[in-house]
């Protein structure tokens, strides 16, 4: 098989690592992929929001199916074209995509199939989103409407903090038209994880449960990143939070869409909140996270290829079996970020990762002259096996320790949030 897979973060690097495993596949196209990614794969200079220039290469090199990484292209309507020129592509087609790409819409279908979440409201005037404010108070989540990069959520504990995000992303545009309407929702206190299932529409397979770590600072402080680091598995999941989740969540939502003519088939990630025992969805995403991908994949057991496959077809009858161990993963990103930001940072160390349960996946990357150079936010996430969570752990930050580049910052507590489970 050929396989195209469309993206350049982490995440794409981890499905590319995973895919070149498969016994069923000789050869992988990343567009437009990393430094990490060209180690394994023919790397595209084609960008993963041209749909058109993907459709064109993927025809023209026969390629046998589509992988498609980011949420953007797949929010444009990336698997409906490529359905309609024959092309086997996994994902969700535009019209399911939409789970990601309004919070309204998703907020809407919630609640039309009882799936717990927080209270919300919808706004399109930003004025009377700010009076909202002053009547409802604090603390209260504010979020763009449309795709942001999982930059377009604050959480805001004072009003001026609130005022403040409904003014940026409704009057200074600074997520462009995601910012056309703002959902403003109640505030949840307790422990998140994600959880992520493959679906092929009906039959639901879920992965191991994994738990990111949003702020960019330690103890969870400071503004929300795309993920700064995740392990697996999560053990706020205990056995009956996992039924409940299956019982409450993922079963309603899939049996929902597809009563609503929007089939979902692909992945479905869900964003949680788990207060006392209890699952609450704070946000839905159409395609793999990042970074959870890079813990889950390490512990994804056998061939991948035909989950995805099946995913397009039935999933009746396919299975995973899962590594015991644990996975941590810790992600290493430039200096700013998410704000401002240099690139061209020359990465060293990366020559000195000799242990066998460690994997460096690439973010952020890109080779310039022979050197591996930094291009982006979140550059490595840096992810390790271990017998128990502490040796995971201990190996990763190992890992972290010896690369190195000029302004580069990472959190040092990912995974703590593990140790009052397992009395560490």
């Amino acid at each position: 098989m050929k396989v195209l897979v469309v993206g350049g973060g982490g995440r794409e690097h981890t499905l590319v690592w995973k895919i070149s495993q498969s016994p069923l596949v000789g050869r992988i196209f990343c567009a437009p992929g990393n430094a990490g990614t060209e180690q394994l794969a023919e790397n595209l200079s084609i960008s993963a929001e041209d749909v058109e220039g993907l459709l064109r290469f993927a025809k023209e090199n026969t390629v046998d199916l589509c992988v498609v990484g980011p949420e953007a292209p797949l929010v444009a309507g990336i698997v409906d074209e490529f359905e309609k020129e024959g092309v086997k592509v996994f994902g969700p087609k535009r019209d399911a995509a939409i789970l990601e790409g309004s919070k309204a819409f998703t907020k809407q279908v919630m609640a039309r199939y009882g799936v717990p979440t927080s209270d919300f409201k919808t706004f399109d005037d930003p004025r009377e989103a700010a009076a909202y404010l002053r009547d409802v108070g604090v603390p209260i989540v504010v979020k763009a409407d449309g795709l942001a990069a999982g930059k377009g959520v604050y959480v805001c504990r004072t009003l001026e903090d609130a005022e403040r995000a409904v003014d940026e992303i409704m009057v200074q545009r600074r997520f462009g038209a995601s910012g056309d309407r703002a959902v403003l929702e109640g505030f949840l206190a307790g422990e998140e994880a994600s959880f992520i299932v493959f679906t092929d529409g009906k039959n639901i397979l879920p992965m191991a449960s994994s738990q990111d770590h949003k702020p960019v600072y330690d103890n969870d402080e400071g503004p929300n990143t795309g993920g700064m680091g995740a392990y697996s598995p999560a053990p706020v999941v205990t056995d009956d939070v996992y039924e409940k989740i299956m019982d409450r969540i993922m079963e309603p939502v899939i049996d929902g869409m597809r009563r609503e003519g929007r089939e979902f088939r692909g992945v479905l990630y869900a964003g949680l909140m788990i207060i006392d025992g209890e699952p609450y969805v704070l946000e839905f995403n159409v395609r793999f996270g990042d970074p959870e991908t890079q813990p889950l994949l390490v512990r994804m057991k056998g061939d991948m290829v035909p989950v995805l496959l099946g995913c397009m077809d039935t999933l009746d009858g396919v299975s995973i079996e899962w590594d015991d161990r644990w996975s941590v993963c810790v992600v290493m990103a430039s200096g700013g970020y998410p704000g401002k930001y240099e690139k061209g940072k020359e990465i060293f160390g990366l020559d000195e990762i000799d242990d066998p349960d460690v994997v460096v996946f690439h973010a952020g990357t890109k080779r310039v002259d022979g050197k591996v150079v930094t291009s982006g936010g979140r550059v490595l996430g840096v992810t390790a096996l271990g017998e128990d969570f502490s040796e995971a752990q201990s190996k990763a930050y190992s890992a972290v320790e010896r690369i190195r580049w000029d302004g580069v910052h990472y959190r040092t507590d990912i995974g703590d949030k593990a140790k009052r489970w397992l009395d560490i």
